[in-house]
């Protein structure tokens, strides 16, 4: 195992309350660098809004958090910086439109525009195309998607990818970044019991790889840090306590602009 570059997570009674009531509450866990963390619950249960919590994306409204040692919800826009959502619905979503090489080249681009230096930028342009190509490489090598292998290549729309092969690619994008945290959403959604394995062993090897990974899912594997929402209940690793959302509570895996309203983006 690698020397884990990622960020620790750690939550302490933590919740968030929308217009329709409480998503999540009582949130308590701790998590070292480098751990897979999985968020179990049904749909519902509020789980894609500790996601957006954890990776700065929304404001909590009780309770204390930290990802990479900064506090949340004051330092939410340098806990964005280094956590990188994978495919979010109404949030982070794959345009079904785009071919595959279009959404790397795009995420290469912005990557290099918003968070590359002054003197990166002045490069010449071969040497900044070739960077960019690097770095999709890499990516697209960690996330185990071999574009030579779809019907068309990179020219594939991302319509016609399988449900493995689309979360392989939204994984592939957000390690464009080189995240210290990686959030994956409804990491098992769709997924056939031999596709949900492979999911799992790709997420493993990124965090024994160092990565910190975040991960929705409806049921966790058992060597994951485990964090439930919509019950009470304890592992070894973590702990979550208080009670469970509120039945009227909107998560964003069902509500995402409502949430969004009313919490407002840290």
């Amino acid at each position: 195992m690698n020397s884990p570059h990622g960020a620790a997570v750690t939550a302490e009674g933590l919740g968030l309350k929308g217009p329709r009531g409480w998503a999540f509450r009582g949130v308590t866990f701790s998590a070292a660098p480098g751990s897979l963390i999985a968020v179990e619950g049904p749909s519902g249960s509020g789980r894609t809004c500790l996601l957006l919590a954890l990776t700065g994306r929304m404001r909590p409204s009780e309770g204390e958090a930290s990802t990479g040692g900064l506090r949340l919800p004051r330092r939410a826009a340098a806990v964005r910086r280094v956590a990188a959502l994978g495919a979010v619905p109404g949030v982070s979503e794959l345009d079904p439109a785009f071919t595959v090489a279009e959404h790397l080249r795009e995420r290469a681009l912005l990557q290099r525009r918003f968070d590359g230096s002054l003197r990166a930028l002045m490069r010449p342009r071969r040497e900044r195309v070739a960077t960019a190509g690097a770095r999709i490489d890499t990516a697209l090598k960690a996330a185990g998607l071999d574009t030579a292998t779809l019907p068309k290549a990179g020219r594939t729309s991302v319509r016609d990818l399988e449900r493995l092969e689309a979360l392989r690619l939204s994984i592939a994008l957000a390690l464009i970044g080189r995240p210290r945290l990686l959030a994956v959403d409804d990491t098992d959604l769709k997924l056939s019991d031999a596709e949900r394995a492979e999911a799992w062993e790709l997420l493993r090897h990124l965090a024994a790889d160092g990565t910190t990974v975040l991960a929705v899912c409806s049921q966790a594997p058992e060597d994951a840090v485990t964090v439930r929402t919509g019950a009470t209940g304890t592992t070894d690793s973590a702990t979550i306590t208080g009670e469970p959302a509120s039945p009227a509570a909107p998560a964003l895996d069902e509500g995402t602009a409502d949430a969004f309203a009313e919490t407002g983006r840290a």
